[in-house]
């Protein structure tokens, strides 16, 4: 039995494949995905009037929360930055609304269904990076990027890759495998999954971390971009410059969860973390 690794979505994927065909060239896995996933991307006209509405949501583990109950609505155009110190429960929340992890209690709606990351409509619609180095040892950064964009149905992948190796700085990397980059550039190729597939949510996980200054800020800018062009953004993050540029609503998360403006929010990430840049 072969594995497919869904980056976007921290996933293992089966394939019918015998032993020695598990370093076949990427095509052959995505063109089985293709085949699966293939279809138009919805405009944002056709979207439910939520992308994501979290109704009395309890994260957690087992039957313990980990924060206070979480309730939220998010549309096509907003950003929402999840925000808290550590170990507050921000991931955990993210997880479960993505339905990586099962609710405590509550509720998860995405694009007017109940959450179901197995389901073909789910992997169309929302793209999610996490803060792990998910990838295949065997194959290159332009290998994984060619079996995401090709698996979600992109027609002009070889593009698409070219613009998001130049985008994230990987150009000169294309051929080099994942265990030989930098822990920087392994979270690029991380992004940059995201960006060569189709999406209506996308959901980052302190998408900044082991981010330069400059990529930072270019992240951000063209995050707010799609922002403004109809995708619904849910992010965590613990910088206050990214946060700004980024984010439309906030929510602190904590024992008692608070909705905050971006610029309030920014404030609580610089008075937690007075280094943060």
């Amino acid at each position: 039995m072969g594995h497919v690794l869904d980056i976007c979505t921290p996933r293992i994927l089966s394939l019918e494949l015998q032993p020695e065909d598990e370093c076949l060239h990427p095509r052959i896995y995505f063109e089985a995905m293709s085949k699966a996933t293939n279809s138009p991307q919805k405009s944002p006209a056709r979207r439910e009037p939520a992308v994501v509405r979290a109704d009395k949501l309890q994260a957690g583990y087992g039957t313990t929360a980990v924060c206070g109950v979480v309730s939220f609505s998010l549309h096509g155009g907003q950003a929402m930055a999840l925000v808290g110190p550590n170990g507050a429960g921000k991931s955990t929340v993210v997880k479960t609304v993505v339905g990586q992890l099962e609710a405590v209690s509550g509720t998860t709606l995405i694009n007017g269904a109940e959450v179901d990351d197995r389901t073909l409509d789910f992997r169309r619609e929302v793209a999610v990076v996490f803060d792990d180095d998910a990838f295949f040892p065997a194959l290159t950064v332009e290998e994984h990027l060619a079996i995401v964009s090709a698996g979600h149905g992109v027609e002009d992948v070889e593009e698409t890759i070219s613009a998001e190796l130049e985008f994230f700085g990987l150009a000169a990397l294309a051929k080099s495998r994942p265990y030989n980059l930098s822990s920087g550039q392994r979270r690029r190729m991380l992004l940059a999954s995201a960006f060569v597939r189709p999406r209506s949510l996308l959901v980052l996980d302190e998408p900044e971390q082991r981010l330069d200054t400059a990529m930072r800020h270019r992240l951000a800018t063209r995050l707010r971009a799609e922002v403004d062009a109809g995708l619904a953004l849910l992010v965590v993050t613990h910088d206050p410059d990214f946060l700004s540029t980024v984010a439309t609503k906030a929510l602190f998360i904590a024992d008692t969860i608070h909705t905050m403006t971006p610029t309030q929010a920014a404030v609580a990430i610089a008075s937690e973390n007075p280094h943060a840049d």
